[in-house]
């Protein structure tokens, strides 16, 4: 029986099924425990609905730990002075892995190493260095969380961003010279040897918005080289989308590397409803032998600086702000999660500041933007706002998720758009359990096991002997996001218990205070 034909209220007549059907099957099973000695450091988590990972039928069963691995998984039996956990027929399923995370914008994480926005979510893992942006140097930044665990594990990218910032400095609102591009190789391998994953770009941001594909081509080629991946905010998600995907493609196919989209989308009226068309393209290209993949997060809104939606990034252009506002994303869709010339301004959409103003709205938008960065300027180029569009349409986020080469990412942090506190519920939430647009088996498989292929992370996302015994138990009826656009840092309930290297970090909802997560590394 598949978990995917009894979604809803019929969840726990299934699982009674399930029960008495391994009861039965049980009595000759060949998995069952024979008296062994006492293994004292073990626990033994029983009466679950065990979902592996990789997308097949849910199956009853317990599963054994010892230290901080998953050692055997069937019809099990407590052994003497063993831990036991009675799951009590909820789901235990492989921790789910966050792809694309900003937990640690800022040193949030290290603030917060309980990490709870994650874990009620059911992370496990995050994976930083998104977008292009990286902290430089990174062997520093992995050490301080090898010293100071937070209760998940984490890995990180090598920014593109980054990278051409330090190289070119000031001077990096244009394409690089052949030399400063060496220089940018030989930074990009140093920082590879700490155990980097692979190369992101955020290439809609500054300064990776002025580089040539060359450039781009150039790193990943030495990141190829140095066994790595490749991972992108791509050049655009809206009127250049079709190029940006003919660029990535072209990054996989020049250099062989895996690539993957981050937070897959398509952020403008022109394109709804052509998702179907965009995976076209890209499984035309895996069928080509391009290691291509994308991950993605189920809200309409994305977040981002105000600057991201002008290319030119010129703020006295009216014509082009008019064109975004009517194209891409309308000005009662644009609200405010961060607004340093004023504050009161945060949670307020750019139509409800033009009525508060008396200005048109293409005018507050371009006043808005004048105004942060004469802000940004006189305070050192700190960041001085965000914001969060409202500019995807629900189908195609179905769309996304359905397709068996997406896995499910946050691109959140603990500030600002709900996604960082409620990204993975809400799939199991709306898309599995309401819309039943996912079955949860596949909805699992798209938050472990693909994850982790995407990743590189060959230990990790399933549920077999021998894997990291990173673990969720939760209530597939019960599990909800809470946190909304103008709320968006609110935990999500129904993950009842989270396990990281063995060691249960959540309970009933709640930290246990155990911080058993660790820096996972790439290994030549």
């Amino acid at each position: 029986m598949l978990i995917s034909a009894v979604q809803t209220k019929g969840f726990v007549g299934a699982v009674l099924g399930l029960i008495l059907s391994a009861l039965i099957a049980g009595c000759g099973s060949k998995t069952a425990d024979v008296a062994t000695p006492s293994v004292v450091n073990s626990t033994l988590i029983h009466n679950a609905l065990i979902l592996d990972g990789n997308g097949g039928e849910a199956k009853l069963g317990a599963v054994r730990i010892e230290d901080d691995a998953i050692v055997s998984v069937g019809v099990l039996s407590p052994l003497d002075g063993e831990l036991v956990v009675d799951a009590n027929g909820l789901v235990l399923a492989p921790g789910f892995i966050d792809t694309h995370s900003h937990h640690d914008d800022e040193g949030a994480l290290r603030k917060n190493l309980d990490a709870l926005p994650m874990l009620t979510q059911g992370i496990t893992t995050a994976v930083f260095g998104q977008d292009g942006g990286h902290q430089l140097p990174l062997a520093d930044f992995l050490t301080d969380f090898d010293s100071n665990p937070p209760a998940v594990n984490i890995a990180a990218y090598v920014g593109h961003n980054t990278l051409r910032a330090h190289i070119m400095g000031d001077d990096a609102k244009r394409p690089a010279s052949a030399a400063e591009v060496e220089a940018m190789q030989a930074l990009l391998l140093s920082e590879l040897e700490s155990g980097a994953l692979g190369l992101s770009t955020g290439l809609e941001y500054v300064p990776g918005i002025y580089s040539h594909r060359d450039e781009v081509i150039s790193l990943a080629a030495t990141t190829a080289e140095q066994g790595g991946r490749y991972i992108s905010h791509v050049r655009s998600e809206d009127r250049f989308l079709w190029d940006a995907m003919a660029e990535i493609i072209d990054i996989g196919r020049q250099t062989g590397i895996p690539v993957q989209i981050s937070h897959i989308k398509l952020a403008a009226k022109s394109l709804w409803n052509q998702a179907p068309e965009l995976l076209e393209k890209l499984n035309a290209a895996r069928a080509e032998g391009i290691d291509i993949t994308a991950d993605v997060y189920p809200y309409e809104y994305w977040a981002s600086t105000m600057w991201v939606l002008l290319p030119d990034r010129d703020a006295d252009d009216l014509e082009e702000i008019a064109f975004v506002l009517e194209q891409l994303t309308p000005a009662s869709g644009i609200i405010f999660t961060k607004y340093e010339p004023n504050p009161d301004y945060i949670n307020l959409s750019v139509a409800e500041i033009a009525k508060i103003r008396g200005t048109s709205e293409v005018q507050t938008f371009s006043d808005l933007l004048k105004e942060s960065e004469a802000w940004s300027q006189a305070n050192d180029g700190a960041q001085a706002e965000m914001i969060m569009g409202r500019s995807m349409t629900e189908a195609d986020i179905e769309t996304f998720l359905q397709w068996e080469h997406s896995n499910v990412c946050s691109d959140g942090g603990f500030s600002g758009h709900p996604r960082g506190h409620g990204s993975f519920p809400r799939v199991l939430a709306r898309y599995v359990r309401d819309r039943q647009v996912l079955s949860l088996e596949t909805a699992v498989a798209a938050m472990t096991s693909r994850a982790a292929d995407h990743m590189g992370f060959a230990d990790r996302g399933r549920i077999a002997p021998g894997m990291k015994a990173d673990l969720v138990l939760f209530d597939p009826e019960s599990v909800q996001d809470h946190a909304g656009i103008r709320d968006g840092q609110v935990l999500s309930t129904g993950i009842d218990s989270v396990w990281v290297n063995g060691q249960q970090v959540l309970k009933e909802g709640k930290s246990t205070d155990v911080f058993a997560g660790r820096v996972l590394r790439k290994t030549s």
